[in-house]
């Protein structure tokens, strides 16, 4: 059996003996280095364990076998790993960035999301990456000497640009913001702790994003099978699927249908991958970086598809628009999931003495009171806020 030879350590990758460090300085772990433990503290933050109970596409209690936000969240991990270790880059951060890039989704998913934006839109808006960024920081209560989880430097700095960097060189928001501008709590924060808006984060941060990427296409796929919204002969007229779907058929003739599709993601994870693999090898070739701060220096990501596989991304990306995320089943039920985010926050801006305690605290101006509102109803999962909605209003949708 053959077994791969491990890939040395790259001199761009990111050393945490040269971390910038945390905001609150702490005692050194004698057994973890600063991004292993970054990891743990992402891994034990009621956040994250939250995750279990947050919707990807499909509300939770649609079947026990579709992907929640915490199992694509570990999907992406093993993906980001596999990436880090064949780019020899540092696996500890790849996968902590990985752990914590979906901390700050709402509940219900992207549906959510629109709802509560809207509904804090003159205070600043509502941003997941931007959520993610308050949870680590401020929100999670755990320590005695400071609020957050006190990560490294480069595991904030990946949360916030691992899509890339926020700012233009000259400080303004670059195409992603420039419509709504770069969200108020990361510019907020950059003030105490600067993240260097303008710049690339590190080649892992870039690891984790294109491994959501992968995961979203070969799981969304998986799962909108399962929920009978496209069949295996609809997807495989999209080009890549179609090249794979035939060689599955011509190796594996007569195979069960279950089997065949987990052949068709199994595959597509595999060859996505490897692409990644290659052209980021090209571009880094290319660049000759000498250290992480070469990567953020770049003026182009170094993590990326090839420029084939970027087409076939899209192509994947441009069937399940209109066929999952848009089909009719699944935007009926984001349309009464939007109306349980609106109903709830109309009522706690008009009764926030119905916030819990913890949260009704301080509200001394309207902003913060938004704030503080979009912070509560993001932090429910799909199942508390669908019993909380039941409690509070006469009649609750199902969501089904």
């Amino acid at each position: 059996m053959a077994i791969s030879t491990p890939i040395a350590r790259a001199p761009f990758a990111a050393d945490p003996l040269a971390s910038r460090g945390r905001r609150f300085a702490e005692p050194e772990s004698r057994s973890r280095n600063d991004f292993r433990r970054d990891c743990d503290r992402v891994i034990h933050s009621a956040a994250f364990r939250r995750l279990a109970h947050k919707t990807q596409v499909f509300v939770y209690h649609e079947g026990d076998h579709y992907r929640t936000r915490l199992t694509h969240t570990l999907e992406v991990v093993q993906i980001a790993r596999s990436l880090a270790r064949a780019l020899g880059l540092d696996e500890d951060l790849a996968e902590c960035l990985a752990l914590a890039h979906d901390l700050g989704h709402s509940p219900f998913g992207h549906a959510g999301e629109r709802a509560l934006d809207a509904c804090v839109k003159e205070f600043g808006g509502f941003d997941h990456n931007a959520q993610a960024l308050r949870i680590v920081t401020d929100l999670e209560r755990r320590y005695a000497r400071f609020d957050g989880l006190n990560l490294t430097w480069e595991t904030l700095e990946g949360l916030v640009k691992h899509n890339g960097p926020l700012l233009t060189q000259d400080g303004q928001p670059t195409a992603r913001y420039a419509a709504c501008g770069v969200p108020g709590p990361i510019l907020s924060y950059d003030r105490a702790q600067p993240l260097d808006l303008s710049s690339y984060a590190s080649a892992e941060a870039q690891v984790a994003a294109i491994a959501d990427d992968i995961a979203y296409d070969a799981h969304d796929i998986d799962d909108g099978l399962r929920a009978d919204l496209f069949t295996l002969d609809d997807i495989a007229g999209v080009p890549l699927i179609g090249a794979i779907v035939a060689e599955i058929d011509a190796q594996t003739p007569r195979l069960d249908a279950p089997r065949r599709v987990h052949e068709l993601v199994r595959r597509l994870i595999t060859r996505m991958i490897e692409e990644v693999t290659s052209e980021s090898l090209r571009r880094l070739a290319a660049l000759m970086p000498q250290s992480a701060a070469d990567i953020r220096r770049a003026r182009e990501p170094v993590i990326a598809f090839s420029p084939a596989m970027a087409t076939a991304d899209k192509a994947i990306k441009g069937f399940l628009y209109p066929h999952m995320y848009r089909s009719t089943r699944v935007m009926l039920v984001m349309g009464e999931a939007e109306q349980v985010v609106r109903d709830f926050y109309a009522h706690f801006a008009a009764h926030p003495g119905d916030l819990p305690a913890e949260w009704g605290e301080g509200l001394s101006d309207e902003a913060t009171r938004a704030r503080r509102i979009a912070d509560y109803i993001a932090g429910m999962t799909d199942r508390y806020a669908l019993i909380e909605h039941a409690r509070l209003f006469p009649s609750t949708p199902e969501l089904r």
